[in-house]
């Protein structure tokens, strides 16, 4: 198994038990420059997770031992994994594929493949994890953020969302309206925003009720 070294970074985790087509597929998906990191079976994999988090995608072969590939997909489910799976199988066993689709992998694939049109899949794959990475980081960020408000500057920030004008907010929280002034540009400076309206946006995203 290749060692995954220090960080996560985004490979394709390729589980198959047989050598020969483990070794094929592991060179093919390098020749076309992306990251591998081969496991002989389901355990390996699961130990590698053990470790820490892990991006990219996965591509487990149906039918292996100790564990099959349905088996480990579930291991997965459990483990609340949410990288794309993509499920190799020579037998075309279509109930299969469907219980596995179901159950949310992203994709079935049927051996004998062509070599190009796996390589797109798994390039697809690794594109909707890079977009879920991304967008799961901008919600942390948005979440540290809003963290960092004061206890007045959140109860500013919830009534400049919901609209209201300084003086309006002046009387609600018994302060001046020159407080309220500089409350608000602390919030928008703290949260990135220029406008009530994306102060709106971004407590919607988060879904903080303003």
């Amino acid at each position: 198994m290749t060692s995954p070294g220090n960080g996560p970074h985004p490979a394709v985790h390729l589980v198959d038990d047989e050598k020969s087509v483990r070794e094929a597929l592991e060179f093919l998906l390098q020749s076309h420059g992306l990251a591998v990191y081969a496991y002989a079976s389901g355990p390996e994999l699961l130990a590698r997770l053990d470790q820490g988090a892990a991006r990219g995608c996965i591509m487990l072969d149906v039918r292996m031992e100790p564990m099959s590939g349905l088996q480990v997909h579930d291991e997965l489910l459990l483990r609340h994994v949410q990288l794309p799976i993509l499920f190799l199988s020579g037998h075309g066993d279509i109930p299969m594929a469907v219980d596995a689709l179901q159950k949310g992998a992203f994709d079935f694939l049927e051996k004998p493949f062509i070599g190009d049109a796996l390589v797109q899949r798994v390039q697809r794959a690794l594109v909707v994890e890079a977009n879920a990475f991304a967008q799961a980081n901008a919600h942390q960020s948005d979440k540290d953020r809003l963290a960092g408000l004061t206890e007045r500057e959140q109860a500013v920030m919830l009534r400049v969302a919901a609209g209201k004008l300084n003086k309006q907010i002046a009387d609600e929280l018994c302060v001046s309206v020159r407080t309220v002034e500089v409350h608000r540009a602390r919030v928008f400076a703290k949260l990135g925003v220029r406008s009530s309206a994306e102060v709106a946006t971004l407590l919607t995203r988060l879904q903080v009720k303003a």
